[in-house]
């Protein structure tokens, strides 16, 4: 695993600008992966409600079914 990087560039005070890189931690890639992670998990599995309660309200239990299948992946624990 690489090592976090920070690179810094001064320069003086005779008008130049002054460079600084630094990289993102890894706590917050992580946390901002795991939060867009929840946040797509929520989306698809209130998508897929939708589409149940649709099958269900058009009386076709062929969708149902289909439907139901992939909503078990979302429930099970």
């Amino acid at each position: 695993m690489k090592k976090q990087k920070i690179v810094f560039q001064f320069y003086r005070y005779n008008g130049k600008r002054i460079k600084a890189k630094r990289e993102i931690t890894f706590e917050l890639r992580l946390s901002s992966r795991l939060l867009l992670d929840e946040i797509c998990f929520n989306y698809n599995k209130a998508l897929l409600e939708e589409q149940i309660n649709r099958s269900i309200d058009e009386g076709n239990k062929d969708d149902f079914l289909k439907w139901s299948k992939a909503y078990k992946t979302f429930i099970w624990e």
